[in-house]
């Protein structure tokens, strides 16, 4: 299993101060938070994507190549890129173009997003929002597959044999797909035997095992090789020296973040009787000691039937910077060796 971290990039206000994080110190903060990753052994670092104000990951290939450049051997990917409003071709492109500076480091998890700020942005209809997907993502794999080719679509221009450069360092460049909690999402990803990310930011891990499922069962009815299925889990976590700690660290981002989402989707309030159950042993955060993380990425692993990487989101403590350092040194000295020495990765 592959242990890493996922980052929003998020800049949050302080609630002692009521002072806003400075973008440039916030982007130098997240370039140095993929430094220490690499530096501590973590296998991946992705980058989201959003167009609001409270975030600065607008062009996460860009902030991926700022990283590539610090880094060594962590793996480089979005966290996810938002395909359904933005042009394959130049995704492709980006993504290649990074791989190059990270000599084969790249990867692209694509979805729909979350946030919908991007469809109207660049021009697209929210009424789309599915056959946006469906296309781009069908344009992408062929981009994928060769240089030039001839292809009409309805939302971009045609193809007429123009090539698309530069081609990535790696042969295959990888492609995800990151889903929430659509079945359909679940099926598309195994029939097209494509990696599955798994965005787990409430509840419990067990609801979704009915839908790994059915992306386990399109997998093989495309007839796919069973043994090439790839289950990854997005998930809330931070680690500290103890469960308390780590809370603490946590609570007051996730907090301001939740309580900001609620008011813009109808929500309830978030509350701290929540955040407690989601800490807890039947909830989906990966809050906590070492102890504690390690024991729920095993559970998670169980619970789901096998799970290739397990990432955290854990941008809502950025404004604890010391501690942000201390859970990133952590999950990488503390936890990942426990989870590879469970799978037989290491030697010790």
């Amino acid at each position: 299993m592959e242990i890493g971290i996922d980052s929003f990039a998020m800049l949050l206000t302080d609630p002692a101060t009521g002072r806003l994080q400075s973008a440039v110190d916030r982007m130098e903060s997240v370039l140095a938070e993929v430094e220490l990753a690499d530096q501590v052994g973590l296998d991946v670092f992705g980058i989201g994507e959003h167009h609001r104000a409270n975030a600065l990951d607008s062009a996460p290939a860009v902030i991926l190549s700022a990283a590539a450049a610090r880094t060594k051997s962590i793996r480089l990917t979005s966290a996810v890129a938002v395909l359904s409003a933005a042009d394959p071709v130049r995704v492709f492109q980006e993504f290649s173009t990074l791989d190059l500076i990270s000599r084969g480091r790249a990867e692209i998890v694509v979805g729909r997003g979350s946030s919908v700020e991007a469809y109207p942005l660049f021009g697209f209809d929210l009424r789309d929002y599915e056959a946006l997907f469906v296309e781009k993502l069908d344009l992408l794999l062929k981009i994928r597959e060769q240089p030039s080719f001839k292809w009409q679509g309805r939302f971009r221009p045609s193809l007429n044999g123009e090539g698309i450069f530069p081609r990535p360092h790696q042969t295959t460049l990888p492609i995800w797909l990151g889903v929430g909690g659509t079945p359909t999402s679940f099926v598309r990803a195994g029939t097209l035997g494509l990696p599955l990310m798994v965005a787990i930011i409430g509840g419990s891990f067990e609801r979704f095992l009915p839908l790994v499922e059915l992306y386990r069962r399109a997998w093989l009815a495309a007839g796919h090789p069973p043994e090439n299925q790839t289950i990854g889990v997005h998930a809330l976590g931070f680690v500290a020296d103890t469960d308390e700690s780590a809370k603490e660290a946590f609570f007051p981002g996730w907090f301001q973040m939740f309580t900001e989402a609620a008011k813009e989707r109808g929500w309830s309030a978030p509350t701290r009787a929540q955040f407690e159950h989601m800490c807890g042993p039947d909830g989906a955060f990966l809050v906590g000691s070492p102890q504690t993380v390690t024991a729920k990425m095993l559970h998670v692993d169980r619970i789901l039937g096998g799970v290739s990487r397990i990432t955290l989101q854990m941008s809502t403590a950025a404004l604890e910077v010391e501690a942000m350092r201390r859970s990133i040194d952590l999950l990488g000295t503390a936890v990942a060796p426990i989870i590879r020495h469970k799978y037989g990765l290491t030697s010790e």
